[in-house]
């Protein structure tokens, strides 16, 4: 019994460490479409940059990929976020200026170049073997300590991250990218430099994805092709915020934390009911088909999400907000 309730707990653990992860690369996704309407369909780009660029860093020698500089894991999440922000710099200055479905295509088809070069690339990223024994932050304190441990790190920067969105959509910067949002051609006709303001979204939004990437790696101590798949790291993503809630930072942590809960707790049921192995194969498709049911189910009971976007009432002052 007592190991029974001890792996439940280390399952809990491990939910909701991962179910943070994927929060800030959601909270990243609202400051592009929740806050600024940027249509990024490449998440998974900014996500392997990050993962690939702090486990080079981190990880030790291997004579399979460059690397083994065994630098410290919080110079690796910092040079994951900064790499990310130069990609999404590059990216955005060229692509910027297109409408949002060009945009998408634009995003979508740089994240899948960048994929194909690390899946291949083997000098520089091990290619399809990936790069392992990638460090774990409090990996020393052993089990259960290391694991909250690490989850407690993940649920600071989630609250960190959240708060500086907060404080960003409050400030007029925030003011001046929800005009964007809502009308492009008035914002530019007033006098902001549109393109300008769409780029720096661009790169703070880009930070966090490349930080979730970054954390996914430290937290699998392992990363490869597979775990940038566009299936977890663009659409479940893309489905947490709309869930959750587009234009909420709240809703985009709540619907990180649904999904992910929804999509862990169905392969832990398939695991429990012991089924044989063609059955297995089946129900990997069944998370995607029970995901994409929820997504149905919410869009018509909830058209905003589980928790909408909050709106300024008219002449309410800056921190007075109504539902």
């Amino acid at each position: 019994m007592d190991g029974m309730l001890f792996g439940l707990g280390m399952y809990l653990i491990a939910l909701l460490t991962m179910a943070g992860i994927y929060a800030v690369i959601a909270l990243g996704l609202n400051v592009h479409w929740g806050m600024t309407g940027l249509f990024n369909a490449g998440i998974a780009g900014f996500f392997a940059i990050g993962a690939y660029v702090s486990a080079l860093l981190t990880a030790g020698d291997s004579p399979g990929h460059i690397g083994g500089f065994g630098l410290s894991i919080p110079l690796g999440l910092a040079a994951a976020m900064v790499a990310s922000g130069v990609l999404a710099y590059g990216i955005g200055r060229i692509c910027l200026r297109l409408q949002s479905d060009y945009l998408a295509i634009a995003t979508i088809g740089i994240a899948e170049i960048l994929r194909l070069v690390l899946k291949n690339e083997i000098w520089l990223t091990g290619g399809p073997r990936g790069i392992g024994a990638i460090p774990r932050p409090f990996e020393g304190l052993g089990q259960p300590w290391a694991q909250l441990a690490f989850l407690a790190v993940v649920a600071v920067l989630v609250a960190a991250i959240y708060w500086a969105i907060e404080r960003a959509q409050n400030a007029p910067w925030g003011r001046v990218m929800r005009a964007i949002r809502e009308n492009d051609v008035a914002a530019e006709a007033a006098g902001k430099d549109v393109v300008r303001f769409r780029l720096q979204a661009f790169v703070f939004g880009a930070l966090f994805m490349g930080l979730g990437g970054a954390l996914t790696a430290h937290s699998f101590k392992f990363i490869g092709p597979d775990a940038t798949e566009p299936l977890m790291t663009t659409f479940l993503v893309w489905v947490m915020l709309i869930v959750g809630g587009s234009g909420n930072n709240r809703g985009a942590i709540l619907g990180a934390l649904v999904i992910w809960t929804i999509w862990s707790a169905t392969e832990l049921v398939t695991n429990w009911l012991q089924l044989p192995p063609e059955w297995i194969t089946r129900a990997a498709y069944i998370r995607v088909f029970l995901i994409g049911l929820l997504l149905q189910i919410v869009m018509q009971r909830f058209a905003k999400g589980l928790l909408p976007e909050r709106t300024r009432a008219a002449g309410a002052p800056d921190g007075d907000r109504s539902e």
